[in-house]
């Protein structure tokens, strides 16, 4: 439809509320041609949270070949801060992630997850001067893991990047969707105030960093198949102290802890070989951070394109390829909901140093189903290196379980 043509009917509008509910995590708008081209025409909307079911297969989705005309990560590139906390209009998918483990005054444990997607639906800029002219489209996922009383919930929002309901800027840095947003009120996008809420829970927190960003893979390339492109322009804040708020049910709570932030950005970022990937953050209470990224085959095993990074006390860093780490399933959880089995429980061992690490969910049921589906949950950890015991805590990722299973019926 042009602009300035007659209204949706009735049943369309019904039609695109539903498509619209099912955008989900990373680039699953990437499938959406007909979706896409609603949500540019038609007037802005952001969805709070509904009962979603996944329907769509994020790894096929990141899989899909990209129109011509973005850019793709294929070199190095040069890094700039503050400007890089920005976006990247240029390229197709990125995405903003916070996770982080968080206690209350008497111990109580929380976990959060707090991520914005910006996914342009075409190359280049719209030519038309109207303020509802847009090729954008901002996604946000939001959830928390209440400990003590084994509750996990979770919600998820789409908009249009039009007329102020969604967006980011480098400076200063500011992404939101709607009034879940994550804003920098001084130069150099440090401290970060996150906030977001919905139904009875919500968070108002400040985020610090004590250590420097962290360059992922090769430079800040992060190669995810030998294809030219299928890479991402990868960095993290691995340390992020954090204190704030947290209203839950009605209660409110002081709480403070530690979160991690990723940023990635790219236009293919998963080689067509790929089933999807298990992702592990830790914080060890001696200072260290550990990510490590295992890339899964379809035909099965683990790609060579897994790796990760070991990040000491002061910021130093040492790459962890492939072959580097061990990773050992220690159970398995199947969700009632969907029928899908996830690993539950991990052993990774660093093979060069010998620091091995356990970790366990805090809860079982870390599954969201909000377009899509996947596992990911705050864990906590214990380790051994050196006849010492290390203890910590941390964030999995689980994505690409059961794509192709169907949703158990109810």
């Amino acid at each position: 439809m042009s602009e300035g043509g007659p209204l949706l009917s009735a049943r369309a509008w019904g039609r695109f509320r539903w498509a619209a509910a099912r955008i989900a995590l990373l680039g699953l708008v990437l499938t959406l041609g007909i979706v896409a081209l609603v949500m540019v025409t038609e007037g802005p909307y952001w969805y709070p949270s509904a009962p979603l079911r996944a329907r769509l297969s994020v790894t096929e989705a990141l899989s899909a070949v990209a129109p011509e005309g973005f850019a793709r990560a294929e070199t190095p590139r040069a890094f700039a801060f503050p400007q890089d906390h920005g976006p990247h209009a240029e390229y197709r998918t990125e995405w903003w992630y916070w996770t982080g483990n968080l206690y209350a005054g008497s111990g109580r444990h929380f976990g959060f997850q707090l991520t914005f997607f910006r996914v342009a639906l075409a190359p280049g800029t719209p030519s038309r001067a109207s303020d509802w002219a847009t090729n954008q489209v901002y996604l946000a996922h939001f959830a928390l893991t209440d400990t003590r009383n084994e509750r996990f919930r979770s919600w998820a929002r789409t908009s249009r990047a039009a007329l102020g309901l969604a967006g980011a800027t480098a400076e200063p840095f500011h992404v939101w969707l709607g009034d879940w947003d994550a804003r920098a009120d001084a130069p150099g996008a440090l401290p970060i105030r996150l906030r977001a809420g919905e139904e009875d829970v919500a968070l108002d927190l400040w985020l610090d960093s004590v250590k420097p960003p962290v360059l992922q893979g090769e430079h800040g390339l992060s190669r995810k198949g030998p294809e030219p492109g299928n890479a991402s322009y990868y960095y993290s804040l691995t340390r992020m102290p954090t204190r704030g708020t947290l209203r839950v049910r009605g209660e409110r709570l002081d709480v403070e802890g530690i979160a991690w932030m990723d940023r990635e950005w790219s236009t293919s970022a998963l080689g067509t070989e790929l089933a999807g990937w298990d992702w592990f953050a830790v914080h060890l209470d001696d200072g260290r951070d550990l990510m490590f990224y295992q890339l899964r085959r379809k035909a099965g095993g683990a790609a060579e394109w897994s790796g990760g990074v070991l990040v000491d006390e002061r910021g130093g860093t040492r790459p962890l390829a492939a072959g580097d780490v061990r990773i050992e399933t220690r159970g398995t959880w199947r969700s009632q909901r969907s029928g899908v089995a996830y690993p539950a429980g991990w052993r990774l061992t660093d093979l060069r140093s010998g620091l091995t690490i356990e970790l366990e969910p805090r809860l079982a049921d870390q599954e969201l189903d909000v377009g899509a589906r996947y596992w990911e949950g705050a864990v906590q950890a214990r380790g051994l290196e050196g006849g010492r015991t290390l203890t910590g805590s941390g964030y999995v990722e689980l994505v690409g379980y059961g794509d192709r299973l169907p949703a158990v019926k109810r």
